[in-house]
């Protein structure tokens, strides 16, 4: 899961970054995927030459992330890895501060600093980091990037280097044909439909996943579209090719646990799926934005926020800097609005201005947030110029 840039520990460590298609009937099979060549250990001997750098900049989860390690060891007490590899479980903390966390084939789950305070105490969110980083070791997601980019060295221009001390092909997405960026992104879309359904065996509701996907989501100004050389899907993207995943997730779900209050990660947390609003000019100087939107788990109402930003510098500047407890006030205006959120598409409706023989609305208006009662961002989108 790459959930942040992650320059400080240099290329040496993008040969682990694996992070937001056909549903696997996975409920009533054991969470073991196809296995790639049982002699083939080159994933195994890059990930023992880079442990020692790795081990230096990271420490071992306890203290305050005891609950990560401990919804740690209940999911990987759910997977049974595949016979060529017998994984050597661990969870560190990287002593940064990016929202990141990867995967080494051999076991080790790293989670970047940044992106542990992030999830807190919330077990349902530190599911939803590991399980997805879980499913690349068990699945062997490096070997299969590698032996897929072996298999286009014959009739493309990409070169291959020591996998230990990988090019910048690797990670260049402008370099990188297209047809590996599809294959790296429906990887990473196979981890998050594994991830699922291991957290709803481990009892973690599967809702917790989107939630994660939307609190990054609303940390960073990501295109609202894939690239074809992007190397990972947009949030947009996930949520669109999993909602088949999350529903046979839930349903699993329910079966094991019941009383979903009573599980290990507690009742499921409110999800937003707001949709791509529309703007529609209603006069000389007047404009209708409508943002449609879908709640589940909710009980009580949510508040839609408009942003507008002063100038394009304050808006360059602003990059990641949305915290999930914010309040959203000190930048540009805003127009509030609350919703119950209850019918299955609720449209919220925002009436704009401009003043008198300008063509343009009177603010640059550029995204709207949706939060809770408690001011945490659940989901954001992108207003259209």
């Amino acid at each position: 899961m790459e959930v942040g840039s992650y320059k400080s520990h240099g290329l040496v460590f993008a040969v682990f970054l694996f992070s937001i298609w056909a549903l696997p009937l996975l409920a009533k099979e054991n969470l073991v995927p196809p296995e790639v060549p049982e002699k083939f250990n080159l994933d195994l001997q890059t990930a023992s030459r880079v442990r020692p750098r790795l081990l230096s900049q990271s420490t071992a989860a306890s203290g305050r992330y005891e609950t990560g390690r401990l919804v740690f060891e209940r999911l990987i007490a759910q997977v049974r890895p595949p016979r060529s590899i017998r994984p050597s479980w661990e969870l560190r903390i990287l002593d940064d501060d990016f929202l990141n966390a990867f995967a080494s084939p051999e076991g080790t789950i790293y989670v970047g600093r940044g992106l542990a305070q992030l999830a807190g105490p919330s077990t349902g969110l530190w599911a939803a980091i590991l399980s997805h980083e879980i499913a690349h070791v068990v699945r062997r997601d490096w070997a299969r990037r590698y032996l897929f980019e072996k298999s286009l060295e014959h009739g493309t221009i990409l070169v291959l280097g020591d996998p230990g001390l990988p090019s910048a092909s690797w990670m260049d997405s402008h370099a990188a044909p297209a047809a590996l960026a599809q294959f790296c992104r429906q990887m990473e879309l196979d981890a998050d439909i594994f991830g699922v359904m291991l957290m709803a065996r481990a009892g973690y509701h599967p809702d917790f996943a989107a939630a994660l996907h939307h609190l990054l989501h609303s940390q960073r100004n990501d295109a609202p579209h894939t690239p074809q050389y992007a190397m990972h899907p947009c949030w947009e993207e996930r949520d669109r090719e999993l909602q088949r995943a999350y529903v046979a997730a839930s349903i699993e779900f329910g079966h094991l646990w019941p009383e979903w209050y009573a599980s290990p990660g507690g009742n499921p947390p409110v999800l937003v799926f707001a949709e791509d609003p529309k703007v529609r000019k209603n006069g000389p100087n007047a404009w209708e934005l409508q943002i449609p939107m879908r709640c589940q788990n909710l009980a009580g109402a949510v508040e839609v926020v408009l942003r507008s930003r002063s100038s394009p510098e304050t808006r360059a500047s602003r990059k990641s800097e949305i915290p999930a407890d914010a309040e959203l006030s000190n930048s540009g205006q805003e127009i509030r609005q609350l919703t119950g959120c209850t019918s299955p598409t609720t449209t919220v409706t925002f009436a704009l201005t401009s003043e008198p023989g300008h063509k343009k609305v009177a603010e640059p208006w550029t995204d709207a947030y949706v939060l809770d009662a408690w001011g945490t961002v659940l989901s954001r989108v992108d207003i259209p110029k």
